[in-house]
């Protein structure tokens, strides 16, 4: 079609060419030109059907690379095809054959168990005959014995009956006590096993922190800068911070003062900051006291994730995980909140493990046992209720959240996870140098031990020794015997029991005795 095409417009070309050459140079001119012209459309046709055959052999070659590819595709997919089947097939054979092999079992364990129902058959029918026979002879010798004993048979059976009743009974009652007394000394040695295999296991150093921070100044020099003109540095910073800032007689120091442990340290580190700067000002102070606290709430981020991880509890309220945080800058008796939250969650884990209970949650509940203590400052009530309440808003399990409200026996412990967390708790605040007791407290509670032991009659003098531990009672001789002294001890050491409140234990002891004192002369 391409070649008609060029030849029509390469005849149409020599046509319009031939009419001018034969309007100017006339016939011959014209003759000569058609020939010329003839001549090049000629050529042009010729090149065209090289062209048309170049085209049409490359077009060739091309359809037989895409058939040989084509079939060598095939022959691929033939060839694993026919390896596929070949390995189905081998598959149904060894299924084939472990199918007969299954079957020749079967058969043969048919007969067997054929062959011991008939034995079976054959021995029930032998134990029928005798179980006949035995009802025979047992009811001849019933027979017997109600003639020799003068009673029917309904009257021996309740006779019998009674007797082995009372028996049971006494004997039954004789078990439950002995049962309840094994079970509560293994209880009790299973307990402390378990409690000291777990103080032993986490050795943790002492937590006991002060409470007041102190910032350390180069010179007293400075406390004049702190101050500022008429006070100005010293009220922008209270304000800024919301602590009182103490300045007295104390050399080159200054003391903080605040109930919100978190901007104390707040403060504490800004105040240090301004003073190696040696820039204090009121615009100075915002700046270093935004971006400090700024910092702290990053830092505080940092505790708690880091508090998590290492306890490996996962999945926690980013919010609970600041709290966490916020327990590292607060402390109880002396204790730092976060070390002993960690401790707590470290003790509980190995109790669990010991019970073949869930570490995980143990660990849980002990780390947010404490979390209310980081809020007591912004709402009301006791930390126990503050944190069960948290718990619930961040969504933590019942179980979590009973742990946190009941182990101080504020509220009734609905799982055992709420006794392990009481117990740990109570191993990690009164193990040696854990926590510091106010003096106060401290006086206090060695009066109470003195008066309640002056309370009973027959006491003289009582004189609390070992910081508390122990209690040393001299009672008048004609007034208390030897075995009065005896229980004398053991209701003290109940009634201190019921009022007071004191770690570890108070060893009682009553002492009486007789002086005769003469003198030679």
């Amino acid at each position: 079609m391409n070649t008609i095409w060029i030849v029509f417009i390469v005849g149409l070309v020599a046509a319009i060419v031939g009419f001018f050459v034969g309007a100017v140079t006339g016939r011959r001119a014209v003759a000569e030109s058609v020939a010329s012209a003839k001549r090049l459309a000629e050529s042009m046709i010729a090149d065209a059907q090289r062209n048309v055959e170049n085209m049409r052999r490359e077009a060739e070659i091309h359809a037989k690379d895409q058939l040989l590819r084509m079939k060598l595709e095939f022959e691929e997919k033939t060839r694993d095809t026919r390896e596929n089947l070949k390995e189905r097939e081998m598959s149904l054979i060894n299924k084939e054959s472990n199918l007969a092999r299954k079957a020749d079992l079967l058969a043969k364990n048919e007969s067997v168990v054929e062959e011991r129902e008939r034995t079976l058959e054959r021995k029930q029918q032998h134990l029928d005959q005798k179980l006949a026979e035995t009802n025979r002879l047992l009811a001849e010798q019933n027979v017997r014995l109600e003639r020799i004993a003068g009673m029917s048979k309904d009257e021996a059976k309740e006779t019998l009956l009674r007797n082995l009743e009372s028996e049971a009974r006494l004997e039954a009652a004789r078990r439950v006590k002995e049962v309840r007394e094994e079970a509560e000394r293994t209880a009790e040695r299973e307990s402390q096993k378990i409690i000291a295999l777990a103080i032993q296991r986490y050795a943790a150093d002492q937590s006991v922190e002060t409470t007041v921070s102190v910032v350390d100044l180069p010179s007293d020099e400075m406390k004049g800068r702190i101050i500022g003109k008429e006070g100005r540095n010293i009220r922008a910073f209270e304000k800024a911070t919301g602590v009182d800032v103490v300045i007295d007689d104390t050399p080159e120091a200054v003391t903080l003062s605040s109930f919100d442990p978190v901007r104390r340290e707040i403060a504490r580190l800004s105040l240090q900051r301004l003073v190696e700067d040696g820039r204090i000002h009121p615009g100075r102070i915002e700046e270093i006291v935004a971006k400090t606290a700024e910092e702290m709430d990053k830092k505080i981020q940092e505790h708690g994730e880091e508090a998590c991880m290492e306890l490996n509890t996962h999945g926690i309220h980013p919010e609970l995980i600041k709290l966490v945080g916020k327990l590292r800058y607060r402390t109880s008796y002396g204790q730092n909140c976060l070390k002993h939250s960690m401790e707590v969650a470290y003790v509980a884990g190995i109790i669990a493990a010991e019970l073949k209970l869930d570490q995980q949650v143990a660990r849980r509940a002990g780390l947010l046992h404490d979390i209310g203590k980081s809020a007591t400052h912004e709402a009301e009530g006791s930390h126990t209720q503050i944190g069960a309440e948290l718990g619930k808003r961040y969504g933590e399990s019942d179980v979590i959240v009973n742990a946190i409200a009941g182990h101080h026996q504020d509220i009734e412990a609905t799982s055992i996870y709420t006794a392990i967390i009481e117990a740990a708790d109570a191993i990690s605040g009164a193990r040696p140098g854990a926590r510091r007791e106010t003096l106060e407290a401290y006086i206090k509670r060695l009066e109470k031990l003195e008066q309640i032991a002056v309370s009973f009659d027959g006491v003289e003098k009582a004189f609390a020794i070992q910081a508390g531990r122990e209690i040393r009672i001299m009672v008048s001789h004609d007034r208390v015997d030897d075995a009065q002294a005896s229980k004398l001890a053991f209701d003290i050491s109940r009634k201190l029991e019921k009022e007071l409140e004191y770690p570890g234990q108070i060893k009682v002891v009553v002492i009486r005795e007789t002086r005769a004192i003469e003198y030679a002369r």
